[in-house]
């Protein structure tokens, strides 16, 4: 029998303040907030409503207008962001716990171009974010 593959579908938090919710109705419970930037997975649709999984594995809808296409990804731990996708190469900065970083490119080596909000660019470890 073969199986299809499906691609992970990232989105971030379009603005500052976006409400999660434990069901997909405005009337619902809030089960969270996004800060503006943060990246979340889509698991699936229902309507103008997303179902979303964060960085810390909880579940919550989103209205899919409260998400924008725009890719971040969320440092998981102190990270050194490289100049040149090589760990040997200068670091340009040292990236925190829950930075959020803007996703450049995925050059498909295990290495992400990523820009942090005051403008430096660099490389980070795929392994070192999640939201890809």
């Amino acid at each position: 029998m073969a199986q299809t593959a499906q691609a992970v579908e990232f989105r971030s938090a379009a603005r500052h303040g976006v409400p999660l919710y434990q069901q997909p109705q405005a009337q619902a419970a809030k089960a969270f907030v996004l800060s503006r930037g943060t990246p979340v997975e889509v698991l699936t649709e229902q309507g103008e409503w997303l179902r979303v999984r964060d960085s810390a594995g909880s579940l919550a809808w989103a209205r899919k207008g409260d998400l924008a296409a725009t890719r971040t990804v969320q440092v998981l731990r102190l990270s050194a962001v490289h100049l040149k996708p090589d760990s040997a190469a200068s670091v340009v900065f040292r990236a925190d716990k829950g930075l959020l970083l803007n996703l450049l490119d995925n050059t498909r080596t295990g290495w992400l171009r990523v820009k942090h909000q005051g403008g430096q660019e660099g490389f980070i470890r795929i392994e070192e974010v999640w939201g890809i």
